[in-house]
């Protein structure tokens, strides 16, 4: 997903200037490193797991104990199935220069750097996660926004209400609610095929957790209880208390608290409409900034109110949603909303921001560095299935319940904004709004068939999709590229993710056999081949059999060890020109998708990873709808998000006539 950006963008450094260190043992103080971070979140955890003997019903943490590490992939088998990903985006020469960087690789520096792999994967939980986190999030010195943090929009045809603070009121609520449940680890554990267990790790951070930036990197900052959240609104902050006499506040009294805010016409302080833009902009300036000028006072306390709250709230002044009478602007007006609005109205550190719009629609925006998209995704679900069904709404379309008489009012934040101050809060949202307004975004919903006809074909929906996004990109471009499909390794402890190098010779086959004249019969016998190849690289991926995360940890170590390695320096500049990501749902019995398809999130989406590249996020929504999210860049003259779009659609059709399904109905 967004850390494909990340993962060709990252600089690596390993000590500081002027200390002269042997290299060696620096990288087995990393792996040292490493595995006390480990036993630590396992103490945390096992005090978590002393609940679990408490009832029958598995707990969240119930199985993290259980899971199996993730395992160190043969560097040759590593090495094999590299070039044969990269065999179709190679000419003979540049294939025959690449075989002899990985040959050079296996015989002599690789078996070395396989050496510290083990001995981390031994140590450590995970012999991937934390560098992971590290080097592809925590150290990126450029904006988080666009670049790496994503969203998630609401239903897509269904309004539960129009009143903004009404639907704050129950969106809230069931947020917090889900905290509670996460806090006393009573959220089901996901069982993959119902029987085998993920790890539940990422979900640790999910609330009172903020970025906070440093001039090198950044760390995540998590405190154990916060009892309020932070709301934006017309440039001014507020600290709202989420408690009163002991118990968690009811969806009206929120909605209560929301129309204090809105019905508040204080103006801005001096700098504080704009003082979000830090967080939108270069991370290093973002740090001194900090530092300089928010270490004490008034300025610290209101820093602390917001990066301390359990989540981030916008009451957004502007007005989205899907409009039957202009579906593509209103779409992508709404996607780019959620995923940088003006730049100076989300707090893009925040774990995640509520954004609430003046007609009721709302959405999440997240950041990256803690979690994947899935853990957002369960949380989310989570409300949607609450807000309308669970809370609801009175006739007038407020929230159940009534006010109460004497809850303290919501508290404004103060603030004392230096001239200083106020120019890198300017320069960052220079910085922002050049990113922002370049961002090119398309939604589609796609409803001319859904999986309920794919399955008819006896392939896999997923794999479908992907045959169709490469036929759509060849169509769009007249090329191949290397292209990123996100997969977990949450069956592993602590795992994340993995890359699914979807760009087959079994697929750009089946594409050249869609561009030139060839028969039904044996389009769809490459079609066949392209699928079950799909299918078997996304479980080698799942199974901790796959390429990227192995390379990149190589990479590391290799850094750490001062030895340059023209192979994996190689591999980890190549620019993955197609990156994309299937949003799951995960709970589907919160939903009744066959009388209600439109009770469901229309999914959610991410940046462009490359200069001259697309990002594609899709939702599979019951039987008969896909979401697609676009993304690319205005300013390069070989992208076009709407095009794109188009040549999907097509590549979707295309693919699904070669099966002739009419005509095997009318027999």
């Amino acid at each position: 997903m967004a850390e494909a950006h990340q993962a060709v963008a990252f600089q690596f450094t390993v000590t500081p200037d002027g200390i002269d260190l042997q290299l060696c043992h620096e990288a087995l103080r990393q792996i040292y490193l490493s595995g006390l971070h480990s036993w630590k979140k396992r103490f945390i955890r096992f005090k978590l797991l002393v609940k679990v003997f408490s009832g029958r019903k598995p707990m969240l943490y119930s199985f993290q104990n259980s899971l199996p590490r993730l395992p160190v992939p043969p560097v040759k088998d590593t090495s094999r199935r590299y070039l044969e990903s990269v065999r179709p985006l190679m000419d003979d020469e540049q294939f025959k220069r690449m075989k002899g960087l990985a040959k050079d690789f296996e015989m002599n520096l690789g078996p070395r750097l396989q050496w510290y792999l083990k001995l981390k994967s031994w140590w450590a939980s995970n012999y991937v996660s934390d560098w992971w986190e590290e080097y592809i999030y925590l150290r990126g010195r450029g904006p988080i926004m666009v670049n790496s943090n994503y969203y998630a929009m609401d239903f897509l045809y269904v309004f539960p209400t129009s009143i903004q603070a009404a639907r704050a009121g129950n969106a809230i609520h069931a947020i917090m609610l889900y905290r509670r449940k996460l806090d006393r680890a009573q959220i089901k554990p996901l069982m993959l095929l119902n029987t085998i267990p993920m790890c539940s790790a990422q979900y640790e951070y999910m609330f009172n957790t903020s970025r906070i930036p440093g001039v090198d990197t950044d760390i995540l900052q998590h405190t154990n209880e916060s009892k309020h959240i932070a709301v934006y609104h017309k440039g001014r902050f507020f600290k709202v208390w989420m408690f009163y006499d002991g118990r968690l506040l009811l969806p009206r009294e929120i909605e209560q608290q929301m129309e204090r805010i809105l019905a508040d016409k204080s103006e801005p302080l001096p700098g504080e409409e704009r003082l979000a833009a830090l967080t939108a902009g270069d991370r290093t300036p973002w740090a001194k900034c900090r530092d300089a000028h928010f270490g004490r006072g008034k300025n610290k306390q209101s820093l602390d109110a917001i990066e301390k709250a359990a989540f981030f709230v916008t009451l957004d002044e502007t007005e989205q949603r899907f409009e039957e009478s202009s579906p593509v602007k209103s779409l992508d007006s709404y996607a780019k909303s959620l995923l940088h609005g003006k730049c100076y109205d989300r707090w893009f550190d925040k774990s995640f921001n509520l954004i609430v719009f003046k007609n009721g629609t709302m959405g999440l925006n997240a950041e990256h560095s803690w979690a994947d998209a899935p853990v957002v995704g369960h949380l989310w679900e989570h409300v949607l299935s609450m807000d309308p069904f669970k809370l609801g709404y009175t006739e007038d379309e407020h929230c159940c319940g009534e006010p109460h008489p004497s809850l303290p009012a919501p508290q404004r934040l103060q603030w004392d904004i230096t001239d200083e101050c106020q120019g890198i809060i300017d320069y960052s949202l220079t910085v922002a709004r050049t990113l922002a307004d370049d961002v090119d975004s398309h939604i589609f919903p796609f409803n001319d068939f859904g999986k309920g006809l794919i399955k008819k074909c006896r392939t896999s929906p997923d794999a479908f999709i992907q045959i169709a996004l490469q036929l759509a990109h060849y169509r769009d471009k007249g090329k191949f590229c290397l292209t990123y499909e996100a997969s977990m390794t949450r069956l592993f402890r602590e795992g994340r993710t993995e890359t699914v190098r979807s760009c087959t010779a079994e697929t750009c086959a089946f594409v050249h056999s869609m561009i030139r004249d060839e028969t039904r019969e044996e389009r769809l016998k490459l079609l066949k081949l392209s699928a079950e190849k799909h299918q078997n690289l996304y479980r080698l991926a799942m199974t901790g059999m796959g390429i990227d995360r192995h390379l990149f940890c190589l990479y590391v170590v290799s850094k750490y060890l001062g030895e340059d390695s023209p192979f994996l320096k190689e591999v980890l500049s190549e620019p993955w020109r197609l990156s994309t990501s299937q949003t799951p749902l995960q709970q589907v019995e919160l939903f009744d998708l066959v009388r209600h398809p439109e009770y469901v999130s229309s999914g959610g989406g991410f940046g462009p990873v490359a200069d001259d590249g697309y990002g594609v996020s899709y939702i599979i929504v019951g039987e008969n709808l896909i979401n697609f999210h676009i993304s690319s860049k205005h300013s390069s003259p070989e992208t076009d998000s709407h095009r794109f779009g188009g040549n999907i659609r097509q590549a979707m059709l295309d693919i699904l006539n070669l099966f002739q399904l009419e005509n095997k109905a009318s027999k």
